[in-house]
């Protein structure tokens, strides 16, 4: 362990947890890319599990050593998530849509395929 150190404030860092998650829900409904919205809500939830760890965790007053060794898994994770987040943008959600809702739409059903 290092050696003693001073209680961190708790009440600051709850408080920078909460504004950073109103960031995230702003960031949400931003009229921006998906791949954009994609990315920051990563960087934003990078930055509070970083909080945590630090501070709740004590990582802060460890040695520089055991910081990295703790938070480099979550940067391989951010670093993952964002080289598939391309693949996310490109695909459209398909959700089943029903006979009765294609035929009310004017589509044609055949036996279940809709063209």
């Amino acid at each position: 362990m290092a050696s003693n150190h001073q209680a961190p404030n708790y009440n600051m860092v709850f408080i920078a947890l909460t504004i950073l998650t109103a960031v995230e829900i702003g960031v949400v409904f931003m009229p921006i890319s998906k791949i954009i919205v994609g990315i920051a809500l990563i960087l934003l939830a990078l930055v509070k599990a970083s909080l945590v760890a630090l501070y709740f965790m004590h990582l802060k007053y460890e040695k520089f050593a055991l910081g990295i060794v703790a938070l480099s898994p979550l940067l391989i994770c951010a670093l993952l998530i964002i080289g598939l987040l391309p693949d996310l943008a490109g695909t459209k959600h398909q959700t089943k849509v029903s006979a009765a809702a294609q035929v009310e739409s004017g589509e044609q059903v055949i036996s279940g395929v809709t063209e």
